[in-house]
């Protein structure tokens, strides 16, 4: 047949017309089946229904594996995919500004889970330039609108895609084919926190069309999220005079998600798909924090940490009468935040005769990092700046500091000059991220009959992927061009945890200003890193069958070439209209190549021991590639950023040898009514080449820090020499009532150890990793009502940010939520949720021993940051059809 294809389509319109031509094709061959009729099942909705249909994937699965279920179109059980998430034994989600951002599964570092959108991958970035470069997906992206359900596999069998050692989190989206033609769902929602100062509002659709002969489909699914985020509390810094700030920050964000769906099946056992997701995420950012200069006026220390900047210790408790009054200093750092992710995909499945091909080819690409960096900062050396003098008590003792003033600390316009500009290009700069990956995939599965052994299934999977980050520093011009104070500001925010004003950022008016002033960018050639791997995957697995027993078992061979690329820190000098940033470091890209391949081994076991029970067992070696930050070839911090001492430049390798974990589980489920449960379950993870750090300090390098005016500096190199291990229990129980009450309870135990020379703060402990998890959750419902209270608890656990805010011990955090809801008929739902309605406060302190390098306030149970708990109420209105 000739291709009607017109020249130039683009590649998603192609693929439109070529499934909608084979649709047209078929749709007379399938005339013939337009008037049987479809059969007819009773299905149960709701909250009952979403338990039920996650049980019986987890009943059904020959891998230990927990699902999240949308019991209707356009509802997950929560309004955040994270809270979603960490409602399941064994998880959970790291939170970052007000929104679940990544998930950690049986105590494991969120990088070591792997998520895919399908089964495929889904590129990610950050907008926020302090949190590290890592492999985890950043969930903020995600609107919970736009899922069919999630699978979260903690055991890995030989088909599943390499590189979550925790576990595989699939998110699953809708098909047409699936669905009733003409569904269609819209929803309208809006939001208010106790903190947050403004509405926030949230429109989600989805409509779903097929032809009468069932055989050609269109679903096409979007959101969108408008609303500021505003977070208050008090940061410690410990850099100037032990110095403690109020601070307030402010996220203008903007969250917009599109899927569309096409399927056809042409002929008989044949079903082709088309998938698009596209995410974005605006986070413009402001943060604004109040510096009060207490140590000349301090009454008790924590003598045991003592640095250059505190040699006397750090203060703990100061009394600032009005005699002895201190100067203080208002600063804005203003970013532009913005991170996108755009996934194509083309699929295809044939059955026939006990054969199953399945085909899958797409593209993931993601954007994202910040796009402009600037600060607006005021003191008392500023002309015109007349800034309130602190008077009043300060206690930090405990895990949260306690400020008392004793006198009007309120900032207004006019207590700043007339006029101002941007900080300079010391402060101004840019960092760009980029993360993309092009892969194909296929399957064979074949049914035999062997004995015990009832169907074989191979494949292989191809990607090439590269992950690449920048830095570029601002050419100023040698004037400043300054505008009025007033116009930078748009009203008064409330600063930290204590309720005095301060003006309120106008982001959009910072950025307009630096752009005037900004004349050109240089690139930091210490900032610039390329990664690309070329990854093949070739697998082989049983599925298996008798009497009793049921599993698989299987081996995954893996391969990848890793190419990075970089610039070489050699002692280069600063060339004329160079940046200072760039001392020391060559003018040439210079690449290390490396290679690696394994087999990794899996095998699951299910015993029904009788119609109610299931015996598990799993073993399996996987592994988790490295982080990104730990292969560029060299990154440089600390250096010209007025803070002598903390210079330092770390090297990582192509070569680094992805971590592996050996792992098993054994665990017995007890089912009974429909979507009742009771489970338990042991695992342990023993995890090798583990990263660590070489740290050497008071190193040259051939670079003078203008900071200190030495050659002195922290080399860090990172290698592989450490082992982890993870073990711990799982427990679960769901339970239905005849009345229409439930209770869903979970408990897990992650005794997670990790080599502490990994990190900077030397503790033995994994990233994110809690050791208790528990959820506990109490639902009623009947057909027109429905109503849910639902409480999530986690002990403490590590923060790890690079730049300046660094490492920090999370206290323990539970949130209480509720949500109600009305089927006003069989058409409209209106609902109401509340998140952390116990107001928990975000608390957070050193933690690392005070012979450490970490930053002063970050040891010894300093208490670092302390943001105030925010109650968000959101009443949404939905229709379906």
């Amino acid at each position: 047949m000739k291709s009607n294809l017109k020249p130039g389509l683009t590649p998603i319109a192609a693929a439109v017309s070529v499934l909608v031509m084979t649709a047209a094709m078929s749709a007379h061959a399938q005339q013939a089946d337009v008037n049987k009729a479809e059969p007819q099942q009773v299905t149960v909705t709701g909250i009952r229904g979403a338990l039920q249909s996650a049980v019986n994937i987890k009943r059904n699965s020959n891998s230990v594996v927990d699902a999240v279920s949308a019991e209707d179109v356009g509802k997950l059980p929560d309004t955040d995919v994270g809270e979603s998430l960490g409602r399941i034994p064994g998880v959970t989600v790291g939170r970052a500004f007000g929104q679940g951002a990544s998930v950690s599964v049986r105590g494991s570092d969120p990088q070591m889970t792997y998520t895919t959108l399908n089964g495929q991958t889904v590129a990610s970035t950050g907008w926020y330039d302090q949190q590290a470069l890592d492999r985890s997906f950043n969930y903020s992206l995600l609107p919970s609108e736009l899922i069919g359900g999630m699978d979260v596999y903690k055991s890995s069998q030989a088909d599943l895609t390499e590189g979550g050692i925790g576990g595989t989190v699939i998110v699953k989206t809708r098909k047409p084919l699936d669905l009733k033609s003409g569904s269609a769902y819209v929803g309208v929602k809006a939001g208010k926190g106790s903190v947050s100062d403004k509405v926030s509002t949230d429109l989600s659709a989805m409509f779903s069309w097929k032809n009468d002969a069932n055989n050609f489909g269109i679903l096409i699914a979007g959101a969108n999220e408008k609303g500021d985020y505003i977070r208050r509390g008090v940061e410690s810094d410990s850099r100037w005079s032990a110095d403690v700030a109020p601070t307030t920050f402010v996220q203008e964000r903007k969250r917009s998600a599109l899927n569309i769906n096409l399927q056809a099946r042409p002929v008989q056992g044949l079903d082709l798909g088309l998938n698009y997701m596209k995410l974005e995420l605006d986070a413009d950012n402001s943060n604004t924090s109040h510096y009060i200069f207490h140590d000349p006026n301090c009454t008790s220390r924590n003598t045991s940490v003592k640095s250059a900047f505190n040699p006397d210790g750090v203060c703990l408790t100061s009394n600032t009468t009005a005699a002895k009054a201190s100067d203080a200093f208002l600063q804005t750092w203003a970013r532009q935040g913005k991170m996108t992710s755009d996934s194509f995909t083309l699929n295809g499945t044939y059955k026939a005769n006990g054969i199953k091909l399945d085909a899958v080819a797409g593209t993931t690409k993601a954007d994202g990092g910040t796009s402009m960096t600037t600060n607006y900062s005021y003191g008392w050396w500023t002309t015109g700046s007349s800034l309130p003098k602190w008077t009043g008590a300060i206690d930090a003792t405990g895990k949260q500091i306690v400020i008392t003033p004793a006198s009007n600390q309120n900032v207004s316009v006019a207590n700043l000059p007339a006029s101002t500009g941007p900080a300079g290009s010391w402060a101004t700069s840019r960092g760009p991220n980029a993360d993309k990956e092009n892969f194909a995939q296929a399957d064979l599965t074949l049914n035999v009959d062997w004995g015990a052994i009832t169907s074989f299934k191979t494949g292989f999977r191809k990607s090439d992927h590269t992950f690449q980050k920048a830095t570029d520093r601002a050419v100023f011009a040698a004037t400043a061009k300054e505008v009025a104070t007033s116009s930078l500001y748009d009203g008064t925010i409330a600063m930290g945890s204590l309720g005095w004003a301060s003006p309120r950022p106008n982001i959009a008016a910072m950025m307009a200003n630096t752009t005037q002033n900004v004349t050109g960018w240089v690139e930091e050639r210490g900032g610039y890193g390329k990664l690309n791997e070329d990854n093949t995957a070739l697998y082989g697995m049983f599925n298996f069958e008798q009497d009793k027993w049921h599993g698989n078992f299987g081996l995954r061979y893996i391969s990848s070439d890793v190419t990075a690329e970089g610039y070489k820190l050699d002692g280069t000098a600063v060339a004329a209209g160079d940046i200072a940033q760039n001392a020391g470091w060559g003018r040439a890209k210079k690449t290390e190549k490396a290679s690696y391949n394994d087999v990794l081994p899996s095998l699951n076991v299910a015993y029904d021991v009788d119609n109610n029970m299931i015996f598990r067992a799993t073993a399996a070696q996987a592994i988790t590639r490295p982080n990104y930050e730990n292969m560029f070839i060299a990154t440089q911090t600390g250096f010209q950023d007025t803070v002598a001492g903390n210079e330092s430049v770390s090297f990582g390798s192509a070569g680094l040898k992805p971590m592996k974990s050996t792992q098993f589980d054994l665990g017995l489920e007890y089912y009974y009514g429909k979507g009742d449960l009771i489970s338990v379950m042991y695992f342990h993870k023993n995890i090798n080449n583990f990263i660590t750090t070489a740290t050497k300090i008071n190193q040259s390098i051939g670079v003078v820090s203008p900071d200190s005016g030495k050659d002195s500096w922290t080399v860090n190199q990172y290698i592989n020499a450490g082992g982890g291990k993870i073990d711990g229990i799982e427990a679960q129980i769901n339970h239905s009532f005849d009345n229409g009450f439930g209770v869903v309870a979970n408990y897990t135990l992650a005794n997670a150890k990790a080599p502490s020379t990994s990190y900077q703060d030397e503790l033995n402990v994994f990233t994110l990793s809690s050791k208790h998890n528990a959820n506990l959750v109490g639902y009623w419902e009947n057909e027109t009502y429905s109503a849910r209270l639902a409480y999530n608890w986690r002990s403490k656990y590590m923060v790890r940010e690079t730049g300046w805010y660094g490492n920090r011990m999370h206290d323990a955090y539970g949130t209480l939520d509720a949500s109600f809801g009305w089927n006003i008929n069989k058409n409209l739902r209106l609902a109401f949720e509340a998140t952390n309605l116990l107001k928990e406060d975000d608390v957070q302190y050193g933690a690392a021993a005070a012979s450490t390098t970490v930053k002063d306030p970050l040891k010894a149970g300093y208490p670092a940051w302390s943001f105030l708990g925010e109650t968000v109420y959101r009443i949404s209105l939905s229709a379906k059809f």
